[in-house]
């Protein structure tokens, strides 16, 4: 009786919003669907990294993000999903979205619960996941006077995982049984190492034999400058060291090219299919398509679009996953808890103009100091795919339970 009293004076409350009626932004597709509710653009990342993962295993899946209202997720995201903002909690628009996208798997962030919501999708069997519990976003000041009503939103979770052990404490107080919670690292947005074709990685690795590389990766137009005075810098204490250049657009190749053979440079072009020789000062790449190839290549990388403000930044998980030391400009507002918590492990580390890219490079160079850097990469994506593995684990399982009671 409680809970029936308790969501109808919440519905009752929540109606009087104007929040018109629920309009769906896609078609439904047809098979299982799992839906992720992204509370921030991280955790956003993160669910889009773990959909690409259930997508290889299992082809046939539909997916769904939902967002609050206002927030704008990431080209990357919003380009393989539908995205939309999570409906407003009325009964007209919960019942209007579940009816349309009748999610299979739910995997919820942080918190901010939305009671209606939840419980009407706990009533019609979805699984559901809390990940990236977090103590800022189990403040509950709206329910307060609703003590119960949070406490049964919490439990419609199947498994709760916090973040650290402050989180277990909170949600053991609001009501969750301790076999329902597991402290586990954070939901992180990196992990998968791009791919790379193993014949071409071998072939190049023998044109270079044995040379030290550095990588700019996605780098501006307006950052070239900055890279070639940096690289020049570096080649006045390390005179066989190659730099591989990627522009962000492959547009931008045949611009990049012009300007570098004005400016003297001996450049090989992947894009023509040359390989770099011994006298050879730069490689120029034409796409980010090979990103895999490069990182490998590479034990040093700075990451572009990151030092010209504008742009955001651009996934340094990338190289982290595949062992490469990352440097990164100052405007990466786009990732910077992603490069936060890598240089915070002193795996990143941020310079500003040529003159400390050009000395990074040179420090980093030395084999040990960036084996030091990769590993500590190595850590936070370790940490990071923790709760993945679990929650791929979980997602599997009730997925072959679904499909065994088809």
């Amino acid at each position: 009786m409680s809970r029936s009293l308790g969501l109808a004076a919440y519905l009752a409350l929540s109606a009087r919003r104007n929040a018109g009626p629920y309009s769906p932004a896609a078609a439904r597709g047809q098979g299982r669907l799992v839906w992720g509710h992204a509370a921030a653009a991280p955790d956003a990342r993160a669910l889009a990294r773990l959909f690409e993962r259930l997508r290889q295993v299992r082809p046939d899946l539909q997916f769904l993000m939902t967002h609050p209202a206002g927030l704008t997720l990431p080209d990357e995201v919003t380009a393989r999903q539908p995205v939309e903002p999570v409906p407003a909690e009325t009964r007209d628009a919960v019942l209007g979205f579940l009816d349309h996208w009748c999610p299979d798997i739910c995997i919820w962030t942080r918190g901010h619960l939305r009671p209606a919501l939840i419980h009407e999708a706990g009533k019609r069997g979805v699984a559901m996941y809390l990940a990236n519990a977090r103590d800022d976003a189990l403040e509950f000041r709206s329910l307060r006077w609703l003590p119960d009503l949070v406490r049964r939103s919490l439990a419609a979770f199947d498994t709760v995982f916090a973040c650290d052990g402050t989180v277990r404490s909170r949600l053991m107080r609001l009501g969750l049984p301790p076999d329902d919670i597991t402290v586990s690292g954070p939901l992180q947005e990196g992990g998968s190492a791009l791919p790379c074709d193993d014949a071409t990685c071998e072939e190049l690795s023998g044109a270079l034999g044995g040379r030290p590389v550095w990588l700019a990766a996605r780098v501006q137009p307006d950052e070239l400058p900055v890279v070639t005075e940096a690289h020049r810098a570096a080649l006045s204490l390390a005179h066989r060291l190659l730099l591989v250049i990627v522009p962000d657009d492959a547009e931008q190749e045949t611009g990049f090219a012009a300007t570098l053979d004005q400016e003297g440079w001996r450049v090989a072009r992947w894009a023509r299919g040359e390989l770099p020789g011994e006298t050879t000062q730069i490689l120029l790449a034409d796409s980010g398509d090979e990103l895999g190839l490069w990182y490998r290549i590479a034990p040093v990388s700075f990451v572009g679009s990151s030092i010209i403000a504008g742009t955001g930044g651009r996934d340094p998980y990338e190289p982290a996953a595949l062992g490469s030391a990352i440097l990164y400009g100052p405007n990466v507002s786009r990732y910077l808890g992603a490069y936060s918590r890598l240089a915070s492990a002193g795996a990143a580390r941020m310079v500003k103009d040529a003159g400390t890219l050009g000395a990074a490079v040179t420090q980093l160079i030395a084999p040990d100091r960036a084996a030091q850097m990769a590993h500590a990469a190595w850590e936070v994506i370790s940490d990071g795919a923790e709760v993945t593995d679990r929650l791929l684990s979980l997602i599997e399982d009730r997925l072959d339970l679904l499909e065994g009671g088809a």
